[in-house]
């Protein structure tokens, strides 16, 4: 057993599985905690490596592409205190880092694990159900369909709408950028039918605007994480893009007649929701054009 703790978390390899604990400080972060322990069989792994500082230094573990449905559905946005896969390791502890990655290195190599992209996810997502509160609403999945139930705050066109329920079957990909604080972030649940209108996140009744605490709208990726490892595995995809960016659909998967029929119903919504007083002329005029710019 190679072990190493520290105070943000704990790396136990046994030969086989790596396993991630995070620490109890207090400095650790809200999704690090809430994520909990990771346990990453030896073939997900791509390459270890410690990288000695002069204060601190820093284990940093490598996975196979497409290994996992947290990489997957964050594609590498995760602030690095947030990641589970990097460790912080004070100085006095280097030798022991060291020790952990040339163990973990060594197994690698006389198991001969491979470093091509995998075919399937070799870790399993948050359990369900999972929900998060963040500052557009609170968003739950029970693994059969995603539930979005709008804040007070949300944009009126939002509010106006409903909560949003969305089958896991009418779902190709979830899109997911991070609050950082200084810009806003979104969640975004892609549809067959969404996929080609790109309303603002404030106004898409398919996204979560995620602009209040950075620390509680980073927990949204949990649930990201948890539809992300339900859906078809990316090397399934006809066309895919297994660098962490959103899922494209294949080409010709909508007609043109299906494509003129999404617009029409989203513009009549529009207009319905612009006669019953919803909408202002303003908001209904720039809506309105978004969307036409969207198709």
């Amino acid at each position: 057993m190679a072990e190493i703790i520290q105070r943000d978390g704990t790396w136990a390899f046994d030969g086989t599985t790596v396993r991630i604990t995070p620490g109890l400080h207090r400095s650790v972060p809200l999704f690090r905690q809430t994520y909990g322990e990771i346990a990453v069989p030896l073939e997900a792994v791509s390459g270890v490596v410690f990288e000695p500082e002069r204060k601190r230094g820093r284990l940093r573990m490598r996975l196979r592409e497409g290994a996992d449905p947290l990489l997957q559905a964050t594609g590498g946005r995760l602030p690095d205190a947030a990641d589970p896969y990097r460790l912080a390791v004070d100085v006095d502890r280097a030798g022991v880092a060291e020790y952990v990655a040339e163990e973990i290195r060594r197994a690698l190599l006389l198991d001969q694990v491979p470093k091509d992209p995998t075919k399937t996810y070799l870790l399993s997502g948050p359990p369900v159900p999972v929900s998060v509160r963040s500052s557009d609403g609170t968003v739950s999945f029970d693994g059969l369909q995603v539930r979005i139930d709008w804040a007070d705050t949300s944009d009126r066109v939002k509010r106006a709408t409903g909560p949003r329920i969305i089958a896991l079957g009418d779902l190709v990909g979830v899109e997911w950028l991070p609050n950082s604080g200084y810009e806003d972030g979104f969640l975004r649940f892609v549809t067959r039918e969404t996929a080609f209108s790109k309303l603002p996140p404030e106004k898409d009744p398919y996204a979560l605007d995620l602009w209040g605490s950075a620390r509680r709208d980073l927990l949204t990726a949990l649930v990201a994480t948890a539809v992300t490892s339900r859906l078809p595995h990316p090397s399934t995809r006809a066309v895919g893009d297994h660098a962490g960016r959103p899922p494209q659909l294949p080409a010709g998967a909508a007609s043109r007649a299906d494509h003129h029929d999404v617009l029409l119903r989203r513009l009549r919504e529009l207009g319905e929701l612009h006669r019953d007083g919803v909408l202002t002329d303003e908001e209904f005029a720039m809506t309105k054009a978004v969307i036409l710019r969207g198709f």
